[in-house]
């Protein structure tokens, strides 16, 4: 497995998650487990790419703006978060903010793997790949 197919499998399950929470409604069970999965998941998912992914290619020339424009993604994702933690979740400004964090991971994951990994591929040696995805799926296994 290549680091690509490690990361874009994580990111099915973000996609899922994601359609599901802004499908939930109310201060209910279901919305709250369904947060809580998603902002684990996102977390564990930022940390595991920025080490075993931006960080082995942001020293790279072509890569660095790429990683960094990531990286700051990351940011704005988790302020996202922060939001909806600090709202009700019955308040009607919750799902219009969980409908915006779901249009911003799936914009970023659309960057990533239309535009960031083509250039990765091309940076990468195939060994570096699969090297990648093992550290990548070692760290989300022990942390989830």
């Amino acid at each position: 497995m290549t680091i690509f197919e490690a990361i874009r499998h994580d990111h099915d399950i973000q996609r899922d998650l994601l359609d599901k929470l802004v499908q939930s409604s109310g201060d209910t069970k279901n919305r709250d487990e369904l947060f809580k999965a998603v902002r684990k998941e996102l977390e564990i998912h930022a940390n595991a790419e920025e080490r075993h992914f931006y960080k082995p290619l942001i020293s790279t020339d072509m890569m660095q703006e790429h990683s960094r424009h990531g990286i700051a993604e990351h940011h704005e994702i988790d302020e996202l978060i922060e939001e909806l933690e600090d709202t009700e979740y019955d308040s009607s400004a919750w799902l219009k903010i969980a409908k915006k964090l779901k249009h911003k991971v799936e914009h970023h994951l659309e960057d990533e793997e239309h535009t960031f990994f083509q250039l990765a591929g091309k940076t990468l040696s195939e060994k570096q790949k699969t090297e990648l995805a093992s550290k990548y799926e070692t760290y989300m296994k022990k942390n989830r």
